[in-house]
C-alpha cells in the first residue's frame, strides 16, 4: 500500500523549494472563490443524545460564548512600536547567528527588519482570518453531514464561534494594523481539499484536528511572543474556543475510526500527512517576500536554513501529533504516519497532552467569571 510523496504532495522531497513555490494563488485579486461540492446531507430522526462526551462539550460551548465587542478595542496599537518591542523581547529572528553574505539580507539593517516585521504581522493575521472563514464553512458542512444529533448540536455552536473569529481578526486587521494579504496558496489548496471531500469524517480530520490543531498552537505561540495587550486578550478568547473545536474532532473521530478497516485508516493517515505538509509550507511567507521586492527563492532558502526554524515549525505541530496518536492514526497498520511525522521532525510531541484532555484549562470565559466572583 506504499504511496509516494509525488502522489501525495506533488514532489519527492519535502523541502524542494522550487516545487513549494510553484504552488500559486491564481485568483489572488478576486474577492470571490467558489467551488463545487458533492456532500451528502444527513437528516437524523434519532434525537436521543447518547454520546456523553459530546453532550458535555455542547453544554460547555453554550456557557462559553463571548461577544467580540467586549474586547478592549479602545487600546491604541502603534504597529511599528509593537513589532520593535516584540523583536527586542524575543530571540527568534532570522538574522541572528547566520551568515547573510550573498543573501538578499546582506545589506538589511534595523529599518528593513522592522518593515519585514510589520508585513509579517499583516500576513499572519490575514492568514488567521482566512483560515477561520474556512473553519466557518467546514463546520456548517459538518452540521449538514454528520449523522449524530449530538454532533450536529455541538457543530452548530462552532459555526457561531468561527463567525466571531473571522469578525475579530478582520476588525483587528482593519483598525489596528496596516494591510491585508490574500489567502496563501497552500492554505487555499488545503481548504479546497477539505471542503470538496465527500466523506464527512474527512472534514472533521482536515479542519477540526489538523487545521484547528495547528491554529491552536500558532495562536499560543503568538500570544506568548507578543507584547501587545489587545491581541493577547483576543487570542486568549479565540484559543479557548479552538481547544473545544479540536476536542470535538478528537472525540467524534475516536468513535468512528474504530469502525474503519485498514485501507480506510490508511487513507486518513495519508490525508493527515498531506495536510501537515501543506500547513508547514504556508509558513514560508512567500507573499511577504514578494511584496518587499526580495527574490522569493533566495529568501525562502535562507529562512529554511535558520537554526531556530525546526523548533518553530515543530512547535506548530505540538497539538496535531498527540491528537493523531489519540485517534490511533500514528501507529495504525505499519506505522506509516509515525514514519512520516518522524521525517517532518515533529514526532517528539506524540506524548504531549491531547486536546480532549486539556480544553477545559483554556476556557477564558469560565476563568473570567471565576475571577469576577472572587
Amino acid at each position: 500500500m506504499a504511496t509516494t510523496n509525488e502522489e501525495l504532495i506533488g514532489r519527492s522531497q519535502v523541502d524542494d523549494i522550487e516545487a513549494i513555490l510553484a504552488v500559486s494563488n491564481g485568483d489572488s485579486d478576486s474577492k470571490q472563490h467558489s467551488i463545487v461540492t458533492e456532500q451528502e446531507v444527513s437528516f437524523t430522526w434519532d434525537y436521543e443524545q447518547t454520546r456523553e462526551p459530546l453532550r458535555k462539550l455542547y453544554e460547555k460551548a453554550k456557557t462559553s460564548q463571548w461577544n467580540a465587542n467586549d474586547l478592549p478595542w479602545h487600546i491604541e496599537v502603534d504597529q511599528e512600536a509593537v513589532v520593535a518591542a516584540n523583536q527586542a523581547a524575543n530571540s527568534y529572528l532570522y538574522q541572528e547567528g547566520m551568515d547573510m553574505s550573498g543573501t538578499p539580507f546582506a545589506k538589511w539593517g534595523d529599518k528593513e527588519w522592522l518593515a519585514f516585521g510589520v508585513e509579517s504581522q499583516n500576513w499572519t493575521l490575514s492568514q488567521f482570518m482566512h483560515g477561520e472563514q474556512g473553519a466557518l464553512l467546514c463546520t456548517a458542512q459538518i452540521v449538514e453531514t454528520v449523522p449524530w444529533i449530538d454532533a450536529k448540536y455541538y457543530a452548530s455552536t462552532q459555526v457561531v464561534d468561527e463567525a466571531r473569529h473571522v469578525e475579530v481578526f478582520a476588525r483587528y486587521l482593519d483598525t489596528k494594523l496596516s494591510g491585508h494579504y490574500p489567502i496563501n496558496a497552500h492554505l487555499k489548496a488545503l481548504l479546497d481539499d477539505i471542503i470538496t471531500d465527500s466523506r464527512w469524517d474527512m472534514t472533521y480530520l482536515g479542519m477540526q484536528v489538523m487545521v484547528e490543531g495547528l491554529a491552536l498552537a500558532s495562536f499560543g505561540f503568538m500570544r506568548q511572543m507578543t507584547t501587545e495587550p489587545l491581541i493577547k486578550e483576543l487570542l486568549r478568547y479565540v484559543m479557548s474556543d479552538e481547544a473545544r473545536h479540536v476536542a470535538f474532532g478528537v472525540l467524534s473521530l475516536q468513535e468512528y475510526y474504530k469502525e474503519l478497516d485498514g485501507k480506510e485508516i490508511r487513507e486518513r493517515q495519508e490525508f493527515a500527512y498531506e495536510a501537515a505538509v501543506r500547513m508547514r509550507d504556508r509558513f514560508l511567507q512567500q507573499e511577504v517576500w514578494e511584496r518587499m521586492g526580495v527574490n522569493v527563492k533566495d529568501a525562502v532558502n535562507f529562512v529554511m536554513q535558520a537554526p531556530d526554524r525546526p523548533i518553530f515549525t515543530g512547535m506548530l505541530f505540538s497539538k496535531i501529533v498527540p491528537n493523531c496518536k489519540k485517534l490511533g492514526l500514528l501507529d495504525a497498520g505499519d506505522g506509516w504516519l509515525r514514519e512520516k511525522f518522524t521525517e517532518l521532525g515533529v514526532i517528539q510531541f506524540e506524548d504531549w497532552a491531547d486536546t480532549s484532555e486539556e480544553y477545559g484549562s483554556l476556557d477564558a470565559v469560565t476563568q473570567d467569571r471565576e475571577e469576577a466572583a472572587v
